[in-house]
């Protein structure tokens, strides 16, 4: 082991990422792909922070994680009370740890010599020490002071990560929450929208336990909007928080987009996940086995469309992006500590799949009803705009295209029955604190931000649990149940 106590180890010790299982095993199942460092190596890698005077990585990290507060007591070996300490930010590390793109290694200093602390490696391994701690005492203790005003009913709709946030610091606070989910399972798209070999489920259950044992009433088959309907919602509790995504799919308006074998991306990675849950699939089946697959959308939801069809047996699999292919490195107009628009690969990519960029789509050709190519076409991108390049047509003869082009905003239903304002994209208007223009109703995640990294959703629920606890106290004044200062 190196030497934890020499202060230039970000010189001397190199960097080290999670291990990941080999190619061959992996693509013929669907658990995690990545396992933790051992202990030892994730004490060395912590031994490479340079504890900055101005510490970019907790600015880098939406949830302003204290990582070289807790890098510095696992370097110390003080693994259990750094767990203490991450918990005291992220109500979820377990999660983050696993599928986080880790915002806070971008803004790292060494990430100026592209060898930042491997920050997401050290936060997995003490989301799994604060897990094991979860398992021996049940349920962890709340991190703040009592309920000091009387009991408020929360409805939370939705139970993805900024829901599920949300209602554990509410419910850690005293008040009564319930949290409605339209599926049939609990997590939103951390249960459906995530593949198994990113996050075994088990996982999730584990953390959904023990938010019921901290007070957390869930109800699925609820869909909110339907029954019951917004006013009915208003009507039965004190105060309304929407938290039910983004996942109003961006559509392909092209000529073929209806034909048989064009499928949205969320649906073939929700049916792939109900399989691996043990559920008998009804209806019609979307499999890449034995086809050539092309997905459209070169973000983080195509690439899990790419492991999941090469793990199904497809023939091929291409990934196309529109934007042109990122450079290697920091370009000039993106520097540190800004997020890196580098090139990213993800294990999926490393498991035969082939990738271009810089492709627009034109149509799909389909025979028989039933898709059997793609047209498309070059482009360059000329002052902010696509500007397609002469003589650069092609067809890409395929079996099945994935569209995971993004989201195009929140669902309809509860937005235009309660009647609350909207921007430009569609998204939930919200204050700071995530108030909506209706009283008594807040939104969060994806709702009021758009489509977002996980992280960005367990800061948002943080956020606007606080608002809401801010309101409630402000009540609570207003009605001279808590007495006024002199």
């Amino acid at each position: 082991m190196a030497d934890l106590r020499n202060p230039r180890a970000f010189v001397t010790v190199p960097r080290q990422k999670e291990h990941e299982r080999p190619v061959l095993e992996r693509v013929h199942d669907f658990r995690e792909v990545t396992t933790a460092l051992d202990d030892s190596s994730l004490r060395e890698q912590a031994s490479r922070c340079m504890d900055c005077g101005i510490p970019f990585c907790n600015q880098g990290c939406p949830l302003g994680n204290l990582i070289p507060e807790w890098n510095e007591l696992v370097r110390r070996g003080e693994l259990d009370l750094a767990a203490r300490r991450l918990v005291e930010t992220n109500n979820f590390p377990e999660l983050t740890g696993r599928v986080c793109p880790a915002p806070c290694e971008g803004s790292c200093v060494l990430s100026l010599e592209n060898a930042p602390v491997s920050i997401k490696a050290i936060e997995r391994m003490l989301g799994e020490r604060a897990r094991e701690a979860m398992r021996v005492d049940r349920a962890t203790p709340s991190p703040g002071p009592p309920c000091s005003v009387p009991v408020h009913r929360v409805v939370v709709v939705g139970s993805g990560p900024a829901g599920l946030a949300t209602a554990q610091q509410l419910a850690r606070s005293g008040h009564a929450v319930t949290v409605l989910e339209r599926d049939d399972r609990l997590g939103g798209l951390l249960r459906y929208g995530i593949p198994d070999f990113k996050l075994e489920k088990g996982v999730l259950d584990e953390r959904l336990a023990q938010l019921r044992m901290e007070g957390v009433v869930f109800e699925t088959g609820v869909d909110a909007g339907v029954d019951p309907t917004g006013s009915e919602l208003l009507a039965t509790f004190d105060t309304v928080v929407l938290a039910a995504g983004a996942r109003k799919a961006r559509a392909l308006d092209l000529p073929g987009a209806s034909l048989a074998g064009v499928e949205l991306a969320m649906d073939f990675l929700t049916q792939q996940n109900r399989r691996v849950a043990g559920d008998t699939i009804e209806g019609r089946a979307l499999l890449a086995t034995g086809k050539a697959v092309v997905v459209l959308g070169g973000g983080d939801t195509g690439a899990d469309c790419v492991g999941t069809a090469i793990r199904q047996g497809a023939k091929s699999v291409l990934q196309l992006e529109l934007m042109p292919r990122p450079p290697l490195v920091r370009a000039p107009s993106n520097p540190w500590p800004e997020w890196p628009l580098v090139l990213r690969s993800s294990t999926s990519h490393d498991e035969g799949c082939a990738r271009d960029w810089a492709v627009s789509t034109r149509a799909i050709i389909g025979d028989a009803g039933h898709v059997t190519a793609i047209a498309a076409v070059r482009v360059d991108l000329v002052s902010g705009a696509m500007r397609e390049l002469e003589g650069s047509r092609f067809s890409i003869p395929c079996d099945l295209v994935l569209l995971a082009m993004g989201f195009a905003g929140p669902e309809p239903g509860l937005i235009e029955q309660l009647g609350l304002e909207t921007d430009e994209r569609g998204n939930v208007r919200t204050t700071a604190a995530g108030e909506t223009s209706v009283s008594r109703v807040y939104a969060t995640g994806d709702m009021s931000r758009g489509q977002s990294l996980v992280v960005w959703a367990i800061a948002d629920g943080r956020r606007v649990a606080a608002g809401v606890l801010a309101s409630v106290s402000r009540a609570a004044v207003a009605r001279d149940i808590i007495p006024k200062r002199a």
